[in-house]
Order: C-alpha cells, then sequence, then structure tokens
C-alpha cells in the first residue's frame, strides 16, 4: 500500500457533489419559473370562504342570513343565490340584482348581514349560495337548503 500517494491524490469527490448541486440549482430554478409561467401562484390567493348561511321561508319569499364565518367581499358577482329552474327576484337586504335568473349579493356579507328573494312559488326546491373567484376559475357552494 502507498501511503504518501493516498495522501497526496486530491481527486475526491468534488466533482460529484458539484454536478449533485448544479443539478438541484436547476431543478428549483425550473419550477420555480414553471410556476409564475403557468400562474399556478395567482390562485392560490382566490381561496373559497368559510361561511354559513340560514334559510327562512315565508310564502314566496326567502330570507337569506350569514350566520357564520367569514366575511365576504361580494363585488363583481362573486356571491349568487341560486334557485334551479326558477327566476328569482331581490326584495331586499344584501341581494341588489339579479342576472340569469340568479340573485346577487353586493357590498361585505358579514355574520348578520341578510338578503331577501322573492319566487313566484315554492315546490321543494334547491336553494344555493354559490361562491365565485374573481376571475371565475374557482366556484364553490357555500350553503344549500331544499323550500317548502
Amino acid at each position: 500500500m502507498k501511503l504518501k500517494q493516498l495522501f497526496t491524490d486530491e481527486s475526491a469527490v468534488s466533482p460529484v457533489i458539484g454536478v449533485i448541486l448544479m443539478v438541484a440549482i436547476t431543478v428549483i430554478l425550473a419550477a420555480v419559473i414553471g410556476t409564475f409561467v403557468l400562474n399556478l401562484g395567482g390562485s392560490v390567493s382566490q381561496t373559497t370562504p368559510q361561511a354559513s348561511f340560514g334559510f327562512d321561508y315565508n310564502s314566496n319569499n326567502a330570507t337569506i342570513t350569514h350566520e357564520t364565518g367569514d366575511t365576504i367581499d361580494a363585488d363583481s358577482d362573486t356571491l349568487k343565490v341560486v334557485v334551479e329552474g326558477k327566476d328569482i327576484s331581490a326584495t331586499s337586504g344584501a341581494a341588489s340584482s339579479v342576472t340569469d335568473g340568479d340573485a346577487i349579493f353586493s357590498g361585505t356579507i358579514s355574520a348578520g348581514s341578510s338578503a331577501e328573494i322573492e319566487v313566484s312559488s315554492w315546490s321543494s326546491d334547491t336553494v344555493r349560495v354559490v361562491w365565485s373567484s374573481e376571475t371565475g376559475e374557482n366556484s364553490a357552494t357555500l350553503s344549500e337548503s331544499t323550500s317548502p
């Protein structure tokens, strides 16, 4: 065994470690650039709010009240009341307008906010409060109820 050659040999694992570091840096840069190019970071900020709504039915009206959960900024058609197969009208409260047969909430909707809608007649209809992201990419039903 040549002990002197063992201590003077300077070719260790440094080239292997250098290659591994270069590959790791390239993979990390590709992931960061890919995230921005595919706009995956933009949808993170548009998370679905957590809210609970209560429904109170009268003859042809329903009062929908935000009971608990997140405060929702309901501008630009982000929060709607939908009754499948029926045209509804907003009569009072936070629901301000109607488009395509659906009542649209407006303003800031927080616990205690309510809206009243009117339907020609109830017949075990499903009433839903639907949230949509500002870009329209995401939507979710926040609360659902069946009318009498």
